[in-house]
């Protein structure tokens, strides 16, 4: 199925790894140009030469934290020097917490809320005008299932991502009349690199294995009983990128296996 999406503009950002990358694959396979953010610049230009080899498509990597303004303001320079602009803008960077709400001090609120919010505003207000002059574009916000449903020991991710997942509704509202469709995708149980990782160190003090500490959690919290894919949510990433999903705005969804306990 043609998408839609070749010779567009994409920027994705926590781009080298995990969802972000599994994200800009599916976009370069369909033919779409990138702009790949992230911390860790040897991954970042490791990724980016790889995608740009496979899929025959332009790759520029942006070395930065885009929970800073400085960073927010290189991403933005470099996606105009570069390309003029950008048609697509997924805002994924983010990370899991582990507080609780008395002990946690502003420093870590106001980290999180610079991460998974503020980046979300200061790019949208860098790229939007740029994507009004071409005619239209997509937003997407990669919030969480935990933006609805908490989870009891990371009180911060759940706030902070609840407030991602109004943003975008609220920007949704200001920019549909530019022809910019915005949208929110809240995720479940995605096996994602920090998954592995924190498995690996809490079973390697408990002596267990790590791939059933995993099965364990999907069985208690999913109903399909297994984690899914970064590449199975991307899937649904690009369809709300494509000419196919012209008709999503302001919505939120769910791609969870079921986690998801209400209506």
């Amino acid at each position: 199925m043609d998408m839609g999406l070749a010779g567009k503009v994409a920027v994705v950002t926590g781009g080298s790894v995990g969802i972000g990358l599994a994200v800009a694959e599916g976009l370069a396979a369909e033919g779409a140009h990138l702009v790949l953010a992230a911390r860790n610049a040897d991954r970042l230009k490791k990724e980016a030469e790889r995608l740009a080899a496979a899929f025959k498509v332009r790759v520029f990597p942006v070395a930065g934290d885009v929970g800073t303004a400085e960073g927010c303001k290189a991403l933005i320079g470099a996606v105009q020097d570069t390309f003029g602009g950008a048609d697509i803008l997924i805002n994924n960077a983010g990370t899991g917490s582990n507080e609780t709400i008395m002990e946690a001090p502003d420093e870590a609120w106001q980290s999180y809320w610079e991460l998974h919010v503020m980046a979300a505003v200061r790019l949208a207000r860098g790229l939007v005008p740029g994507m009004r002059a071409r005619g239209g574009g997509v937003i997407l916000h990669n919030a969480s299932i935990c933006a609805v449903q908490p989870l009891w020991y990371e009180p911060i991710y759940n706030v902070t991502k609840a407030a991602l997942m109004m943003f975008s509704k609220t920007l949704s509202t200001e920019v549909v009349g530019d022809n910019i469709r915005v949208n929110c995708i809240n995720p479940g149980l995605i096996l994602t690199p920090d998954w592995v990782n924190t498995a690996k160190k809490l079973t390697s003090e408990t002596g267990g294995h790590w791939e059933a500490y995993l099965q364990g959690v999907a069985d208690e919290f999913a109903p399909i009983k297994r984690f899914g894919t970064p590449e199975e949510l991307a899937n649904f990433f690009v369809f709300l990128c494509s000419d196919k999903a012209s008709y999503s705005v302001g919505s939120t969804y769910f791609v969870d296996g079921g986690m998801l306990k209400t209506l």
